[in-house]
């Protein structure tokens, strides 16, 4: 599988299935968008309907679904825009968890920010 030679490092170091998600669906894309920007988001998108980016590495999510608002959004019918919060599955996560993460990261500020505001901070942290 050609997609499987170039993984990002996260994604190396994470489950098979998750690896399994990230090449098919890069090939895929590739097919359809050529080799480039627009096929690994894609492949980053499906993977995070049923990944979480958790340290550095991809675990599997307990329910399947969009992780932000921004994923939430349906391109097809030209919504765009939103936060992101680079892997962190807000919806699926509770504002102690989010918090809790937050903490073991050390992020400066946690004790103010609203749930979406630690997401975005544990995303940026884990990178």
């Amino acid at each position: 599988m050609p997609g499987r030679r170039n993984l990002p490092s996260t994604i190396k170091r994470s489950s098979k299935k998750a690896q399994d998600t990230y090449a098919k669906t890069l090939e895929h894309a590739e097919e359809e968008y050529g080799d480039g920007r627009r096929a690994h988001q894609t492949a980053y998108a499906a993977l995070k309907h049923s990944f979480e980016k958790k340290g550095d590495r991809w675990v599997e999510k307990s329910k399947r679904g969009p992780s932000d608002s921004r994923a939430a959004k349906s391109p097809a019918r030209g919504e765009t825009g939103g936060r992101t919060a680079r892997g962190v599955d807000v919806r699926g996560s509770t504002k102690q968890d989010l918090y809790e993460r937050a903490k073991k990261l050390n992020v400066k500020g946690r004790s103010h920010m609203t749930k979406q505001e630690l997401a975005e901070a544990v995303g940026r942290k884990q990178r």
